[in-house]
């Protein structure tokens, strides 16, 4: 059986933030002969702009995605849509089709009732546009993400660990379809 590589993203920069939280949940889900890496340096890659030649973080960026069967997004909702720094980052591989066909997993959360569903709405549109592999069961989003975090940093909710394994199943079987 061939074992697959993850990428996930986080749509916030800091190394503390729920979003990270919840991707590292997300490996410890996956079987265990998967390979998960979680980006590092999406604050690296500059304001895109078409014609602009890709800089190293840029490269690093497309490389990951390239080099992973699937990838996992999970972001804040910041003012009703995604954070930039992830919204930039994404609009570098708008021209090289590096998330065409690749399967993807969107999840947002927020400390609000509404889990961040505008952002994930705002990120489901982009991947749509990007023509990443997803179906109806692609996506998540976590309420009142304080309450689910335990005191270690780690996802205590049994609910939303739950939650998360039916985001890991289903996208290990688009990868495997």
């Amino acid at each position: 059986m061939k074992s697959f590589s993850i990428l996930g993203i986080s749509g916030s920069l800091r190394p503390d933030s729920t979003n990270t939280i919840i991707l590292s949940a997300f490996k410890g889900l996956l079987p265990a002969d998967t390979h998960f890496q979680i980006f590092q340096g999406l604050d690296e890659i500059p304001h895109f702009s078409p014609g602009l030649d890709d800089t190293e973080a840029v490269i690093r960026f497309k490389k990951a995605i390239q080099q992973a069967d699937g990838v996992i997004i999970c972001t804040p909702e910041y003012a009703f849509g995604v954070p930039g720094t992830l919204k930039n980052a994404l609009d570098w591989t708008v021209a090289t089709g590096d998330l065409n066909d690749k399967p993807v997993s969107a999840i947002s959360a927020s400390p609000l009732n509404t889990g961040g569903d505008k952002a994930l709405a705002s990120l489901l549109l982009t991947l749509t546009a990007l023509g990443t592999r997803r179906n109806d069961h692609s996506s998540l989003s976590i309420p009142n993400i304080k309450h689910k975090i335990g005191p270690d940093k780690t996802v205590s909710d049994q609910e939303t660990l739950l939650a998360l394994k039916g985001q890991c199943d289903n996208l290990m079987t688009i990868i495997a379809s």
